[in-house]
């Protein structure tokens, strides 16, 4: 439970599905680690009405850290991705004994579907595109997936909003919540990753030239396809790649640049849902005809997939804008969208 009109419209109607419902909140951040207080998350509005789980030292060790020495890699990591992974469908599964229960289910806000084959889970998109969240839940293991029930994932926002209303939930009419919470209730992100991450100084240089037209205070500051803003300059740069062995940034003009599209992905090690098989197409000459996520908001993109050792191959149909080292790429396959799981990006060519 957040607090939310998500999670409290999945709770109601488990209910009203005749199911013994409890409340579980998940702690991941402790706030007193940026206002001194407990104020700041959804959570402390309603936490008499639900059983209170603290994973903030979960969260810390398997989420946050890691996520701190990817940015300070110069990568570009989702801590959502491994959020979902190994806390919320890890360490709370293990903490509430669910893989070893065999009449409880773990029912989830999240905008996504799930379904059987074969008696095996299968993880879907949701039906409403704009908050589909399936991308958020890819790296979720076989064994975590079983026990897991989305009862949005076929509904659309607004009708979530309407049935808040018709159930008359005091959440009703809650602005939805956004952002990260542990950056704070008025913390900036780049601010905040600065307390944690040290500043290098390094150049900002032309990827075309090669002359060096600015300087930045490290590269986790900068993300790939994101403008540069650099001073006294009055055309627009756009990042095109990090050096992250001798720290320099490499920018390109305008939006639409050539360096900016990317036609090939790597990643060195993929976790598939179902581990024991993965589509046969995989290993074909002619690879698999699939659908790519490279971040939340995007719509799934045309691709083939060829298995490359531990990892996978993507070649997009089409050259695609923003595509970053350290960010997710899901693979959904068919019409239905059947998600097959995800792995970090460790490569891109143009």
């Amino acid at each position: 439970m957040s607090g939310g009109v998500d999670s409290s419209v999945t709770a109601k109607l488990m209910l009203d599905q005749g199911y013994d419902v409890s409340g579980i909140y998940m702690r991941n951040w402790d706030t007193r680690d940026e206002s001194g207080t407990d104020e700041g998350c959804e959570w402390k509005k309603d936490w008499n009405d639900v059983q209170r789980v603290d994973l903030s030292k979960e969260y810390w060790n398997r989420v946050f850290q890691p996520s701190l020495d990817a940015w300070a890699s110069g990568v570009t990591p989702n801590p959502d991705v491994l959020c979902n992974r190994h806390v919320k469908f890890g360490a709370l599964h293990e903490h509430m004994g669910l893989l070893a229960a065999e009449d409880t289910w773990f029912a989830t806000g999240h905008y996504a579907r799930k379904s059987w084959s074969n008696g095996r889970p299968t993880l879907l998109a949701g039906l409403d595109p704009v908050k589909d969240q399936s991308y958020y839940l890819a790296s979720i293991c076989e064994s975590n997936l079983r026990p897991a029930l989305f009862p949005l994932g076929t509904l659309h926002k607004s009708e979530v909003k309407r049935l808040a209303r018709e159930f008359k939930l005091p959440v009703a009419d809650r602005k939805e919540s956004m952002g990260i919470c542990f950056v704070g209730q008025k913390g900036k992100f780049k601010e905040f990753l600065s307390k944690y991450l040290e500043g290098k100084a390094g150049s900002i240089r032309s990827l075309e030239t090669g002359e060096e037209i600015g300087g930045h205070e490290g590269l986790w500051n900068y993300t790939v396809g994101e403008r540069a803003r650099i001073p006294n300059m009055l055309q627009r740069w756009y990042v095109a790649d990090k050096d992250t062995e001798n720290n320099i940034v490499y920018v390109v003009p305008g939006p639409d640049h050539p360096a900016l599209f990317k036609r090939s992905t790597s990643v060195d090690h993929f976790d598939w849902i179902w581990k024991d098989a993965p589509p046969e197409d995989i290993d074909s000459l002619d690879g698999l005809k699939a659908f790519v996520k490279f971040i939340y908001r995007m719509s799934p993109t045309r691709c083939t997939v060829r298995r490359q050792g531990q990892g996978v191959q993507i070649l997009l149909d089409e050259p695609m804008r923003d595509v970053s080292l350290g960010q997710v790429a899901v693979i959904y396959h068919g019409d239905e969208r059947r998600v097959l799981g995800c792995g970090t990006i460790t490569y891109t060519a143009s």
